[in-house]
Parts: structure tokens; C-alpha cells; sequence
């Protein structure tokens, strides 16, 4: 059976926070565990799913067909903590412990994987394009009315008019 490893190092996420995403996708094909992430709303999601295509890229690369590949194994270790005081009542201070993660990602291949059931399609990025400012200006700018259009008959002013008009006393 081969295999094909990927590791993310130094995730500044708490590994029992990634652990409650990365636990969900043991033994799932590649094409189920990225839709799970892609519905995952838990912050943690977003760098497994990128970790997950960067070992999908990389089987591909060592000739492994990426459609009979499953989630072996995925691990969640704990980082170096940063730590942090935050001041407290009558000068003294609490540590604040802010965690990282170190997660590794086996991918294997099976031949009895079934089809996938859907197919996730990636949204394309689009391009910015550059537009002239004359021709911005241009299509701005409006046709010129004539005399008769500009000129509006005189109103004469209403009941509600005149009581707003006057001076209160």
C-alpha cells in the first residue's frame, strides 16, 4: 500500500480545537473529507483543507491516482505555547498559555475505494482588468438637454408651503 505523508508545523490553533475537524475525517476518501471541510464552519478547516490538497498535489506527483486515495491517518500534536501575562488585582498576574499544533496527514492508496458520490469544483480566480480613465469619463458623462427640457413650468407654492414659510411669533 503506498502512501504519501504531509505535515503543517506551528498552526496557531489549540490542537483540541483542530482535533474536533481533523477526528471527522479518518478513513474518509480525499473527495469526502474536502467536502466536509469545505461545510466545516470551525476555524480549523481552512489549513486542513489546504493541507489536504497540498498531499493530494503531492501523490500525484509520486504517480498515486489521487480518485483512490483515503485519509489513513491524521494526527494532531501539540506546539510550542507562547506565553502571555495579563495583569490582575493587587499587582499580580495570570499566564496566558496561547497553543499551537503540529498536524500530520498520511494519505493511502485502496483499490476498493467506491466512486465519489459528487465532485467538488474549485471557483477560478478572476482577473482584474484595467480600464482607462478616459473611457470611464466618457460613458460618466451625460448628453447635454436643451433649453426646454431644463426649464421648468413655475409651481406655485402650496397650502403646506406657506404654513412652513411662516415666521413663528
Amino acid at each position: 500500500m503506498k502512501t504519501q505523508t504531509a505535515k503543517l508545523n506551528y498552526l496557531k490553533i489549540a490542537p483540541r480545537k483542530t482535533r474536533l475537524v481533523a477526528n471527522v475525517l479518518k478513513g474518509l476518501s480525499v473527495n469526502e473529507a474536502e467536502a466536509q471541510l469545505l461545510i466545516s464552519p470551525k476555524r480549523a478547516a481552512e489549513p486542513l483543507i489546504k493541507l489536504l490538497r497540498s498531499a493530494v498535489a503531492n501523490a500525484k506527483n509520486k504517480q498515486l491516482n489521487p480518485e483512490h486515495l483515503f485519509v489513513k491517518e491524521i494526527r494532531v500534536d501539540q506546539g510550542p505555547m507562547t506565553k502571555r501575562f495579563i495583569p490582575r488585582a493587587m499587582g499580580r498576574a495570570t499566564m496566558i498559555q496561547k497553543k499551537s499544533s503540529h498536524i500530520t496527514l498520511i494519505l493511502a492508496e485502496s483499490a476498493k475505494l467506491k466512486a465519489p458520490r459528487f465532485k467538488i469544483v474549485k471557483p477560478e480566480k478572476v482577473k482584474k482588468e484595467k480600464i482607462k480613465t478616459k473611457e470611464i469619463k466618457a460613458e460618466i458623462e451625460k448628453p447635454k438637454l436643451s433649453e426646454k427640457e431644463t426649464a421648468k413650468p413655475a409651481e406655485k407654492p402650496g397650502f403646506v408651503k406657506k404654513i412652513f414659510r411662516r415666521k413663528s411669533i
